[in-house]
């Protein structure tokens, strides 16, 4: 079974790591702040890729509001169990605005829980990663980044580093002053001195800032004084 989050104490320890890799990573770390990573362990596995599902590849604001009309739909407004989901079927999902491939793969993962593919959140808690992702990856519509998103916000996984990840390698992009993001294969080499906290990492390379002047001033302020 792979480690969990345990609260606080972990993040602390993980931003402590992290800053005393190197003078970039101290600077983001007190530029950020103290990690407030917030999972929904709540979560079931299933729930959790039909969510990603609905949003990829959309704005957030559309998201929710596909997710919303959804949750109308549903008796309570709960998120719908995987029979509610089959039985509203394709026509009743672009009702809610869903296209047809997203509608069809809303299907299947309601199926594949249906039939144990996708595991509850106790069995999905006893896998390894690696175990979990190339179970769910045969799934319509689920690739690795998916799968990873579940492991780090509903399984609170301590060390997954979404490699795959736009604002990850462009993160890190910016922090290093690189001209073009890493490979994801590069990704994952430099990722290694990372361990045990990539999840933290990568909630940090999530919020470099953005604007290439306002960093690199910052960064320039943060250095120490060269001789006089």
């Amino acid at each position: 079974m792979t480690a969990r989050m345990g609260g606080e104490a972990d993040y602390r320890q993980a931003s402590a790591f992290l800053a005393d890799l190197d003078p970039d990573w101290a600077w983001l770390v007190r530029t950020v702040g103290p990690c407030a990573h917030a999972p929904k362990p709540s979560r079931e596995p299933y729930e959790a890729l039909a969510r990603a599902i609905a949003y990829q590849q959309l704005h957030a604001r559309a998201g929710d509001a596909m997710l919303g009309r959804l949750l109308a739909s549903t008796p309570g407004g709960g998120f719908p169990a995987p029979a509610q989901l089959l039985a509203l079927g394709a026509e009743g999902l672009r009702g809610c605005g869903f296209s047809a491939n997203k509608a069809l793969a809303l299907l299947g993962i309601a199926e594949a829980r249906l039939s144990g593919i996708i595991p509850s959140g106790e069995v999905a808690a006893t896998l390894d990663d690696e175990t979990l992702i190339e179970r769910l990856l045969p799934l319509r519509g689920v690739g690795r980044w998916t799968v990873e998103m579940l492991l780090i916000y509903s399984l609170e996984r301590m060390d997954v580093l979404p490699a795959d990840d736009f604002g990850v390698r462009e993160g890190y992009r910016r922090l290093k002053g690189l001209e073009r993001q890493p490979t994801r294969k590069r990704m994952i080499e430099i990722g290694a001195a990372w361990r045990p906290h990539r999840t933290v990492a990568a909630w940090y390379l999530w919020r470099v800032p953005a604007t290439p002047t306002e960093f690199e001033r910052n960064r320039r302020s943060a250095a120490p004084d060269g001789p006089a």
